[in-house]
């Protein structure tokens, strides 16, 4: 069974990296409160609402549902196009900004890097509407080793001046991981000292039973960051599987559902998408029942099925 540290702190309703299997030792269930404290300090509410492919039209309307069935974790990023309707979707909520954890993204490009980088931060500031945004990621690894080093460096920086809260990467492979750290320690040569390199807080990649990609989640649990799971649903894919069926009937639950839950007892953050009311309604409704751990580990298979784009096994000069 593959581990993610989880620690939990349930006065605070916060959780942090350690083994998944604590999850079930503990007396306290997780609830929709429950957050993962990340290495930048802020908490990361664990369940996110993705808006993939959600059209900018359709996006305000989707994450005002969305809020409503208690989502407080939008995940954007610049290529989607949409995150002038999350932003107006978030601040007509009526909920406070503090409370609502929003995400975007870099994207990714052979030319892209530092200059190209603090400028995309100030555009999705301005698409957005925001003082601040809670989590950066550079959304996948491509344009090379000098890109990567460029892009976490604009990245570092909008944290220090306050543009940006937490900084993470998405669709990176361990060996990225790796060549981040040396970054991380050029950087903290080059810009100073300790911390002057950056704290990497979140990685965000595909993730399923069908897609477990364990040893990214060893190399993060070891290091207390983050794993989000896009494609937590297979986006349908897998709607048929027995093991979904059996586990769907026991409980009561969608198939999608047990799907997101299973992430969550995998210490993952799942962000499933949908842009129907009563699908994000139920997407997000995880809290009133628990797998036991070997259902968690019957669903999961040794299978690597990505079924979006796969960045994390292109090589580091990609």
């Amino acid at each position: 069974m593959l581990t993610t540290r989880c620690h939990f702190h349930f006065d605070s309703r916060i959780v942090s990296a350690k083994a998944s299997a604590l999850l079930h030792a503990n007396m306290a269930p997780l609830t929709a409160q429950s957050a993962f404290k990340l290495n930048s300090g802020y908490e990361l509410p664990l369940v996110g609402f993705g808006v993939y492919q959600i059209p900018a039209d359709e996006a305000e309307k989707a994450v005002a549902e969305a809020l409503k069935a208690g989502y407080r974790h939008i995940d954007s990023a610049a290529g989607y196009k949409n995150e002038s309707g999350c932003g107006k979707a978030i601040s007509s909520s009526g909920i406070s900004r503090s409370d609502i954890f929003y995400t975007t993204k870099i994207p990714p490009s052979k030319d892209m890097g530092y200059e190209k980088a603090k400028a995309q931060i100030e555009t999705s500031l301005k698409e957005v509407g925001f003082d601040y945004i809670d989590l950066m990621l550079f959304h996948a690894p491509y344009g090379g080793s000098k890109v990567r080093k460029e892009v976490w460096r604009a990245m570092v920086e909008a944290v220090e001046e306050g543009k940006i809260r937490s900084i993470g990467v998405s669709n990176y492979g361990v060996h990225h991981l790796d060549q981040l750290e040396e970054h991380i320690k050029e950087l903290e040569s080059e810009r100073g000292g300790a911390g002057k390199g950056g704290v990497l807080s979140v990685i965000q990649h595909e993730a399923h039973p069908w897609c477990v990609r364990k040893d990214l989640a060893d190399w993060c649990s070891k290091r207390n960051v983050a794993v989000e799971a896009y494609c937590p649903l297979v986006r349908g894919q897998r709607a048929e599987d027995e093991g979904l069926a059996k586990l769907s009937k026991k409980y009561n639950k969608t198939w999608a559902q047990i799907l997101n839950r299973w992430s969550l007892q995998k210490g993952f953050v799942p962000l499933p998408k949908s842009n129907t009311p009563s699908r994000i309604k139920e997407n997000f409704e995880l809290w009133d029942f628990e797998l036991t751990d070997a259902e968690v580990k019957e669903l999961e298979t040794d299978e690597y099925s990505p079924i979006a784009w796969d960045p994390v096994k292109s090589g580091l000069e990609d």
